[in-house]
């Protein structure tokens, strides 16, 4: 895999371009070229709050919400093929183009929506895992929850080995989960007549409209949309029409077949759950654990639920992985701001991880499935404000020129936008009256209802924004400042250039360097810093041996350098290496610095310190940093 070197300006900017796919090879080759976006975003598809929202709508109506599932795949495919062209033709991810399109208000409140969105899959990821876990093992549940933190580090070497690695680990989970079900299919020997019954649409009540929404928001998921628009720009396509057409069908080809498989394992839950529990009076399992509890019973055998559980932690965990990347997409699309993947993964773990432990406490664990099912409703609520800037922008000739969708495809994806809005409005409508109605908490009323406002108004401003943007011509937030006019170009001359030496092989590259920048008339700062133990303890009041000849050999440089004409100074520190050469530069008034690097990242990084970071931010001066 080539390095890419980092670029805040494209998505995923390390693995960006990565995969070469511009090859001439055969077509069926190429298109396994293409192979693997499709199926990480498949994950978020089969992840463990789809097992709760499938589970109970199973255990509840039988088979009767097939449809739902069936019908949700159908919008996932058309929505993620448009997520897919916008990063392809455009090449910007949603976060990019919203940040590009929308001002600075508009963009904050999306960005505060996805991460929410993403908060809520991990929170589903985290309870799915941790009662797989508990179910395995037998440990607690709030410890099972605790330990689930530790997959901050595999995320950290999946993408140290590449993108390719990564998605062949992910299609490895996939086909744990996929064989688990099927086995479990064989096992309660459905009649497929009744199966086929499922896909007449048919919603029964409210109870009914509660799990089929919670469906679709575990099906149709927002980061989602964000995350595919950037994981199909790690391909290398090559310039011209003909490359983008190309890409655009392999990926087309790649995302059906995926989210078919996703869709084969959901009706699978769905159809187990109906087949071993809602036939047999069982009707209202829609908790993992009682799931697991009367698998075997029902089924005959112990290894069903032990196929269970395992499917359940590889589901989780192929899930969480995705969810990280997705969270460092919308991280770095809106925000520009690029932090490490295992900080990032940190937060988003515990931002999960807190409620959870919360719920546990202070609920019990019998609460845990319905918080995996508010969850899967969460994600749902959020889906209009990814959809609808998605449409619009794969809708429009001067971001996609002759690449924007036909108006058949536009008016499909404005009727899934509108179903979803209003799916989405009924449920909130219904939960919300009940609490306004019966509760006593005129706080959390008088919040909900400003929220509610608000998210009114932005999903209007994001609806009508087209038309608003012909009239209103407010700024937005530009992924670089427009270049200004280079009126002339001025070398700079440094009359004063500190060079941090370490006493090595390495000075007189690092020396070479340093006058390479200067001019007839510069002078030289030559700093080093004695990192003696004594040197250390005394600071400045150390005259051990070592502090000595360090001394020594910062006058010898300066004689080195005064023999052959350049007007030289010497400063030598004491104790912490970065503190003093910004102390010293800062006291004599350089206005250059020469340091050098070696190049020692990670852990390194800890053992040795991380001196260039540090005296680069804390001076104003130019910094030349040196390779070792």
């Amino acid at each position: 895999m080539n390095k890419i070197r980092q670029d805040t300006s494209i998505s995923l900017s390390e693995v960006n371009g990565s995969i070469d796919a511009t090859s001439t090879v055969p077509f069926w080759r190429r298109l396994f070229l293409f192979f693997g976006p499709a199926y990480l975003i498949s994950v978020g598809y089969m992840d463990p709050g789809n097992w709760a929202t499938d589970l109970a709508g199973g255990s509840q109506f039988g088979y009767q919400l097939i449809w739902v599932l069936f019908m949700s795949n159908l919008m996932a495919i058309l929505l993620q093929n448009l997520s897919a062209r916008l990063g392809i033709v455009s090449g910007r991810d949603l976060a990019q183009a919203n940040r590009e399109s929308y001002p600075g208000l508009i963009n904050w409140s999306l960005y505060i929506l996805a991460e929410i969105a993403i908060a809520a899959c991990d929170l589903a990821e985290v309870l799915g895992m941790s009662i797989g876990i508990q179910l395995l093992t037998g440990l607690p549940l709030i410890y099972a929850v605790s330990l689930t933190v530790l997959d901050t580090f595999l995320i950290l070497l999946l993408q140290r080995i590449g993108m390719r690695k990564m998605e062949a680990f992910i299609i490895g989970l996939i086909a744990i989960v996929a064989f688990a079900f099927l086995a479990e299919i064989i096992l309660a020997k459905p009649n497929l007549r009744e199966v086929g019954s499922g896909f007449v649409p048919i919603l029964s009540g409210k109870e009914a409209l509660y799990i089929a929404i919670g469906i679709i928001g575990a099906t149709v998921m927002p980061h989602n949309l964000y995350l595919h628009s950037a994981l199909v720009q790690t391909r290398k396509i090559g310039p011209g029409d003909a490359n983008i057409r190309t890409a655009l069908k392999l990926n087309f080809l790649d995302s059906s077949i995926a989210l078919n498989l996703a869709f084969l394992v959901n009706a699978a839950i769905l159809i187990l759950s109906a087949t071993v529990f809602f036939k047999h009076g069982n009707t209202q399992v829609v908790e993992l654990k009682e799931a697991y509890r009367l698998l075997p019973s029902a089924l005959g055998t112990k290894i069903s639920s032990t196929i269970f559980a395992i499917a359940l932690i590889a589901a989780g965990q192929s899930s969480t992985i995705t969810g990280t990347l997705a969270g460092q997409v919308i991280m770095e699309g809106y925000l520009q701001l690029r932090i490490n993947p295992w900080l990032r993964r940190l937060i988003t773990r515990l931002l999960a991880i807190i409620p959870s432990i919360f719920v546990i406490l202070f609920f019990g664990e019998n609460k845990v499935d319905q918080l995996l099912i508010l969850s899967q409703v969460v994600l749902s609520v959020q889906l209009g404000f990814a959809v609808i800037p998605l449409i619009h922008f794969v809708s429009d000739p001067a971001r996609m020129g002759k690449f924007s969708i036909n108006p058949v495809i536009k008016a499909l994806a404005w009727i899934v936008a509108f179903l979803l809005i209003y799916l989405n409005g009924k449920l909130v409508i219904q939960e919300s009256s009940d609490f306004f109605v019966h509760g006593d908490h005129l706080f959390w009323k008088i919040l909900i209802l400003i929220s509610s406002c608000w998210l009114i108004v932005l999903l209007l401003f994001i609806l009508f924004h087209p038309f608003i943007k012909k009239v209103y011509r407010g700024s937005v937030i530009q992924m670089h400042a427009r270049p200004a006019e280079i009126k002339q170009f001025v070398k700079p001359e440094f009359h004063f250039i500190a060079v941090a030496l370490d006493f090595s092989e390495n000075d007189d590259k690092l020396l070479n360097f340093a006058i390479g920048q200067g001019i007839k008339e510069t002078s030289y700062l030559l700093i080093h810093v004695v990192e003696s133990a004594s040197a250390r303890i005394l600071g400045r009041e150390s005259d051990d041996l070592e502090t000595r000849k360090d001394r020594e050999q910062l006058n010898f440089y300066k004689e080195m350098m005064e023999k052959n004409g350049y007007s030289t100074q010497t400063s030598l520190g004491f104790q912490n290496r970065s503190q003093e050469i910004v102390r010293i530069i800062r006291e004599m008034d350089a206005d250059m610095l020469v340091i050098g690097a070696h190049g020692h990242t990670g852990l390194k990084d800890l053992v040795f310190g991380e001196t260039v970071n540090s005296v680069r931010h804390e001076l104003k001066i130019p910094v030349l940093v040196v390779h070792l």
